[in-house]
């Protein structure tokens, strides 16, 4: 195992975006999207009167 001196461990860099990350981003939006779909339909059937 190498051993790294403090100033290359300062020195290191993370990676940048990676494919899980958008995915979970994109996964993310689209729940919320739905979300916004559904409380937006269930708003517009009580304030309308067809319920059900």
């Amino acid at each position: 195992m190498i051993q790294l001196k403090k100033m290359e461990l300062l020195n290191i860099n993370g990676g940048g975006i990676s494919g899980t990350m958008i995915n979970a981003f994109s996964k993310a939006l689209n729940s919320l999207l739905d979300l916004g779909r559904s409380l937006g339909t269930a708003i517009r059937r009580i304030v309308t009167g067809n319920l059900c």
